[in-house]
């Protein structure tokens, strides 16, 4: 925003201009001409009015006492942190730059010379420039994640044809819950059998993948740690502009916590992966994001994730892209909700916007669900659930998470202007094992069997892996989706979409999450003659579960 400035009083210049004489500073008066006479470091008997000594001194004091004023003033505004530096401080710097700068025009003391005041602000500023403050605000809040990968022989491939290898993969998260949650790209951890952490201080962990989303890219993480971790500070993409700068960091080439900067280059861009994966309405920089800094943030000069940073451009410089925080929150927001509802079967859905403090409220409860008994209403504010407020959606769904099944769980709610502390029962939810089989049977075009637990072993062992469970292919349907791509009799199903196939169960929440959200091409994962392989393949729609 462009400044605004209220003219002073003819009475102030007089004052102003009166004290510049004194000090032989102010520009010579004008001839009735209206031409200058003489430089203003070169003074003359017939422009000038002799002071005594006394009087100059005096001068000199005040105008000293002028720059100690502007240069504490500066110094008070550098050491606040920047997201108190209001309007009133920057109008005090404001003057402060001014009056240095008047000096370095040649109206200044002949005591501070314009490379006296370089070196004067240089001071005050040190090397600690705001993108040094930037990084260091956040730095702790970001982890390296690595691991191995293992590339598997395609199912379309005989078995046998391509040998198993393993490669190891690297990138970055960034941590958004003290309690250790990390989001991240989802092909960081795609496939990687154990997703180990270090953290900024060289500690090094394991991480469970809790929640993931193919399509736009985004995984959950819990980081397995006995102590609470530094939360990064969180802006928002709403309000971003074409040309601010801003900072990447990240395991760059497996070179932890790498910082480079640049500027927004250009907002709003699309960039189609493939069939299965899409990225929309991303930012661009031109800050340097390497293989490695993916998952990683990408900060504003105030030390705040405005967006995650997730691909370039191959073969082009400074083109760069990272999902907007703001959006990212939201499909985190959903993959949580997912998560909770079929884990806890509250029968409740929540709203509330992506930014900390927006608050969350209940906007559906399931008729008859868990969450109707223990009398939550559409309309009520979370307050709290547990020990933890819900000072947005986010922290709402993370607290549910720490939830266990079977056991009740306090959650305070605003109603009508009054706190309510109301008791819900966590009741995993039940599935119908025909009706799963029926769902498999139209979606892929396979009838399944778990795999038991003595055979599921006797596989891992032989696969050299550890598979958490299965389902034995039975029958395939001719024309099928299964058959299409290449499944056959005898494979054992372990994993569809980035998830487990462990059971029944949980093959029919993957397929009901990918008809209602779209994501009918995916991923999935078999052992055939003990070798693991993988494929694509296109799932058929379910019209009843399609979203509404």
């Amino acid at each position: 925003m462009r400044a605004q400035y209220t003219p002073c009083s003819a009475a102030g210049r007089d004052k102003a201009q009166r004290l510049l004489r004194q000090l032989n500073l102010a520009a010579p008066e004008r001839t009735h001409e209206g031409a200058h006479t003489q430089h203003p470091m070169q003074p003359s008997d017939r422009h000038w009015t002799p002071v005594g000594q006394a009087e100059r001194s005096s001068a000199g004091i005040q105008a000293a006492d002028l720059l100690t004023d502007v240069r504490g003033s500066m110094q008070r505004f550098i050491a606040l942190s920047w997201s108190r530096r209001n309007l009133s401080r920057r109008a005090a710097a404001a003057r402060a730059v001014t009056a240095l700068a008047l000096i370095s025009c040649g109206i200044a003391a002949p005591s501070l010379t314009p490379s006296a005041c370089a070196d004067d602000v240089r001071g005050i500023y040190g090397r600690e420039t705001p993108v040094v403050l930037a990084i260091r605000r956040c730095s702790n809040a970001v982890v390296n994640i690595h691991g191995q990968k293992t590339v598997r022989p395609t199912a379309a491939a005989m078995a046998g044809a391509e040998a198993t290898r393993q490669v190891n993969g690297m990138g970055t998260g960034v941590v958004i819950d003290s309690r250790g949650y990390v989001i991240t790209n989802y092909h960081v951890v795609e496939d990687v059998e154990e997703v180990r952490i270090t953290l900024a201080d060289g500690t090094g962990t394991t991480a469970d993948v809790i929640a993931t989303d193919v399509r736009s890219d985004l995984a959950l993480l819990k980081v397995k740690i006995d102590r609470p971790l530094e939360v990064i500070p969180r802006g928002t993409s709403s309000d971003l502009m074409v040309g601010e700068p801003v900072i990447a960091i990240g395991n760059a080439f497996g070179y932890v916590h790498t910082a480079t900067e640049g500027i927004i280059s250009a907002l709003h861009r699309d960039v189609p992966v493939n069939d299965t994966q899409e990225y929309r309405d991303l930012i661009q920089t031109s800050a340097g994001i390497n293989p490695g800094n993916s998952g990683g943030p990408l900060l504003n000069i105030d030390g705040q994730i405005i967006g995650v940073n997730v691909a370039v451009r191959v073969g082009a410089q400074q083109i760069a892209f990272a999902i907007p925080i703001d959006q990212a929150i939201d499909i985190v927001n959903e993959m949580i909700s997912t998560h909770n509802e079929e884990r806890l079967g509250l029968g409740l859905t929540a709203e509330g916007g992506p930014r900390v403090g927006d608050g969350v409220t209940i906007a559906q409860v399931a008729a008859g669900s868990s969450a109707a008994r223990n009398g939550f209403q559409p309309g009520d504010r979370v307050l709290q659930v547990g020990d933890a407020a819900t000072h947005d959606r986010l922290a709402f769904g993370l607290a549910l998470i720490e939830a266990e099944p079977g056991q009740p769980l306090p959650i305070v709610v605003e109603r009508d202007g009054q706190s309510i502390e109301l008791a819900a029962t966590i009741e995993p939810p039940t599935f119908n094992s025909e009706d799963a089989q029926s769902l498999a049977w139209t979606a892929i075009g396979v009838r399944l069997q778990p795999v038991p637990r003595a055979a599921m072993q006797r596989i891992n062992t032989k696969a050299r892996q550890n598979y958490r469970g299965g389902l034995y292919v039975t029958e395939v349907r001719k024309g099928s989706p299964a058959e299409t791509y290449g499944l056959r009799v005898g494979d054992v199903l372990i994993g569809l979409h980035g998830w487990s196939t462990a059971s029944i169960g949980e093959l029919q929440g993957i397929l009901r999450k990918a008809s209602q959200e779209e994501q009918l091409q995916g991923k999935f994962v078999i052992i055939r003659s003990d070798q693991p392989m993988y494929g694509y393949l296109k799932l058929a729609e379910i019209p009843a579960a399609k979203r509404r």
